[in-house]
């Protein structure tokens, strides 16, 4: 068994659909996982541009404190610091709780982005503040018995107009 987090956020080109970036709705995606190891206690999620910060990572939605019977997230979470069933969410990397999709400049190229969860040993305890992806990962790492990723990515088109 091995851990495996899935997404329809991602087409089988490997493109993210623009209802989760600024572009349309820019609404959290559905996230499933399964076959996590047996002694999960439970889970992270982080959801990241691969391309902005020289850590490789540049946060769009930190979750975590995730139940170890909690295998999916439904689209559309409303940026909350709590969930009815005790996930929490932190700030991304825009300094706003929640998530906020990809946005890059119309300009540039595609760019990656990673959706990464974490089997934890142990759920780790919320901190007092909305936490940031660094103090979350802080946490988790010596915590982590597996991760798993989905990587897609996410062109903005320019529109020329004409007359």
């Amino acid at each position: 068994m091995s851990l495996r987090l899935t997404t329809d956020a991602i087409d089988e080109k490997g493109y993210i659909d623009p209802r989760y970036t600024c572009d349309i709705d820019n609404s959290s995606p559905e996230l499933r996982w399964e076959d996590a190891p047996p002694e999960t206690a439970g889970f992270a999620i982080l959801a990241e541009s691969m391309e902005i910060s020289n850590d490789g990572g540049f946060a769009h939605w930190v979750v975590y404190h995730i139940p170890k019977d909690v295998h999916h997230l439904p689209t559309g979470i409303p940026p909350q610091d709590s969930l009815p069933n005790g996930i929490r969410q932190g700030l991304n990397g825009f300094r706003k709780l929640g998530y906020t999709g990809p946005c890059p400049p119309k300009t540039a190229k595609a760019m990656r982005y990673r959706f990464k969860i974490f089997a934890l040993r142990e759920l780790i305890e919320p901190p007092p503040v909305r936490a940031t992806r660094e103090q979350i990962l802080a946490l988790i790492t010596p915590l982590s018995l597996e991760t798993s990723e989905v990587i897609g990515q996410y062109q903005r088109v320019l529109i020329e107009r004409t007359g």
